[in-house]
């Protein structure tokens, strides 16, 4: 993204200093980490950081008009609605590929959007490790918005403690030890003090959550839930997890975010966004004509995660299939760029922007940056098995 750093970087890696770097990594918690992490950061450049900017001050422009709610009341799946729903979504995250357009140049192109917390704790520690192996240009920085260390997690403990006693606060997941994500909830656990918890430990009585302390071995009630679970991953172990307390109840709880958000903000938003850095996205069963190019297309399931189910070489056959088109998006595909060079072939870039939402602010507040870096069809770990300089990453933007 930019050459002369590009160049710089590639010039002076050595694998013995990406191997140092992953032991020190892993050192904090050992055994934690188990999603690949890529050879490299990005760098972008401030000319290329204004056109992502510019596309998500869009998208959010349209989560924070007044009838962006009423606009998305049906995304919700009955099953799934939780009372109590807090007025914003207090994370956001806006998946970007760095793609090709038509006169051959690169722009970012909306892929994802989530009203979902990520790897908000982990993307603290991985890239300011990540600077003590390799050179870092000073006036690059994974933060954004003028966020420096200590202002992110002083907004981040803001937005998931709030007033209450971090004891009070838990992380809420299924089996969390388990996740390939662990590393993000122990380092969130490091830095607020709270308490990963699997939905399995929660103790309810009446309309209350308590769960017992590690630390004191006490029954100890729950305030504010930092929620990290969602309901498909949910459905697809309950029967390996016994009697569990149902969430989607009336409880004496604060959500962060609400489980709503995690539908409002999602594929079922692309349709109302109207941006050139979005691609053109369509409700399955409002299309009047199929269109003739479907090869242009890509099918979406509306309820899934982690691009499951998702159709990229598309067909008439494929629609054929479709017994609930209401549940479905087409989306126009784009091309994406052969954006990182490394040592044998180029690499497709995805940005993920992460947003914090504090309570009593009329916007989300752009903070912080992870990336992920693919050489296969799609981003993600099946698409990129035995393959070098893919994986997790982080971006620095030019300041």
């Amino acid at each position: 993204m930019v050459p002369a750093l590009r160049k710089a970087f590639n010039d002076a890696f050595t694998q013995q200093q990406y191997e140092a770097f992953l032991k020190d990594l892993n050192s904090l918690h050992p055994g934690a980490l188990e999603f690949r992490i890529a050879e490299t950061p990005e760098f972008i450049s401030k000319e290329f950081g204004n056109k992502i900017f510019d596309a998500c001050e869009s998208i959010i422009d349209v989560i924070t008009d007044e009838g962006f709610k009423k606009l998305t009341d049906r995304s919700i799946p009955k099953k799934d609605f939780v009372p109590n729903e807090n007025s914003i979504s207090h994370f956001i995250a806006l998946d970007f590929g760095v793609c090709i357009n038509d006169d051959g140049e690169p722009e970012p192109q909306l892929i994802e959007m989530q009203g979902f917390p990520t790897l908000f704790g982990f993307q603290v520690y991985y890239p300011d490790l990540l600077r003590k192996y390799f050179s870092i240009p000073e006036n690059y920085s994974q933060y954004l918005n003028g966020y420096d260390r200590a202002s992110y997690l002083k907004d981040m403990k803001e937005v998931i403690v709030g007033k209450e006693d971090p004891e009070n606060v838990i992380l809420l997941e299924i089996k969390p030890h388990q996740q390939k994500t662990r590393i993000d909830f122990y380092c969130t656990q490091d830095y607020l003090g709270i308490q990963r918890i699997c939905i399995t430990e929660l103790i309810q009585e009446g309309k209350k959550l308590f769960y017992v302390n590690e630390k004191s071995g006490k029954k100890t009630e729950v305030k504010r839930v930092y929620n990290r679970i969602i309901f498909d991953d949910l459905y697809a172990q309950k029967d390996s997890l016994g009697s569990i307390v149902d969430i989607t109840q009336d409880l004496d709880v604060e959500w962060v975010p609400h489980p709503n958000w995690f539908y409002r903000i999602s594929k079922y938003t692309l349709p109302f966004i109207h941006h050139p850095f979005v691609p053109a996205t369509y409700f399955l069963h409002e299309i009047k004509q199929i269109p003739a190019d479907l090869e242009n297309y890509v099918l979406k399931p509306l309820f899934s995660f982690a691009g499951q189910g998702v159709v990229i070489d598309l067909t008439q056959a494929d629609l054929d299939k479709i017994k609930n088109p209401e549940n479905w998006v087409l989306q126009k595909k784009v091309k994406y760029a052969d954006a990182i060079i490394t040592p044998d072939v180029p690499a497709k870039l995805e940005v993920r922007m992460m947003y914090i939402w504090k309570e009593g602010e009329a916007r989300p507040k752009l903070a912080i940056n992870l990336s992920r870096l693919s050489k296969g069809k799609m981003i993600g770990v099946r698409y990129n098995k035995d393959k070098k300089w893919v994986g997790a990453s982080v971006s620095y933007f030019e300041k």
